[in-house]
């Protein structure tokens, strides 16, 4: 009910499944590909007239990315991290030093970014991230071919958590602030649950009910849904 996105599973590499979403633009596609230890989704946002696209969270195996991007022929113009926990971030060197992709992620995350997101303090090890090209900023525009993503500060899951919200595809890749039916983490450190709280109401519900949110884990869910279901928050 509310969705105007239609969502049809299919299988690109043996043992694989994707999630491909169809948004109202027909031209766009989103690619939803859960990675590493904790299945982290990293999006792929293309344009198949253009072949622009962009990585949002690429947490792990930079090569199963790069191996998508080469089957749709995309050419990866951005690296966006909405936070720089280590499952968001564990395949961002190796995707960087294969596509030279400018590397976007807020500036109150830089130390979790430089600590390679915590990921010793969880016995994980990965490569150190490269310092990043772009420092977002709350309503910045950050284009790619014809898309066009809105920087949405929404702290509390860590300082400098950020959202991104493409008005053309009808979608906001909301990161680890808010799932389905439920809330991200704030008892990290750099956690606040009353910010998390309050990022969520005052920016991300202040979208369109049919907006489609794709969370770092899990499934995807509607604004509208949200508003409605959520325990956490709902209206």
């Amino acid at each position: 009910e509310g969705r105007r996105q239609t969502l049809s599973y299919f299988r690109l590499l043996p043992s694989d499944f994707w999630l491909l979403t169809s948004p109202t633009n027909m031209s766009l596609q989103i690619l939803t590909l859960p990675l590493g230890p904790i299945q982290t989704n990293c999006f792929l946002v293309g344009d198949d007239e253009t072949k622009a696209a962009v990585a949002i969270d690429p947490g792990w195996d930079a090569k199963r990315v790069l191996d998508v991007l080469a089957q749709h022929q995309w050419q990866l113009k951005y690296v966006l991290l909405t936070h720089a926990h280590f499952d968001h971030i564990g395949g961002v060197a190796d995707l960087v030093q294969a596509t030279k992709a400018p590397l976007a992620i807020h500036p109150l995350d830089l130390p979790l970014l430089r600590h390679d997101g915590g990921a010793r303090e969880w016995g994980m090890h990965i490569r150190a991230c490269p310092e990043p090209d772009l420092q977002l900023k709350p309503g910045q525009i950050i284009e790619a071919g014809p898309m066009r993503f809105e920087v949405l500060f929404v702290p509390g899951h860590t300082p400098g958590h950020v959202a991104f919200h493409e008005p053309q595809a009808n979608a906001v890749f909301s990161g680890d602030v808010l799932f389905q039916q439920s809330i991200g983490r704030t008892d990290l450190p750099g956690g606040d649950y009353d910010t998390l709280i309050r990022s969520i109401r005052e920016v991300l519900f202040a979208l369109p009910d049919d907006t489609a949110v794709y969370s770092g884990h899990g499934p995807a869910t509607t604004i509208g849904d949200e508003k409605k279901y959520n325990p956490f928050v709902a209206e």
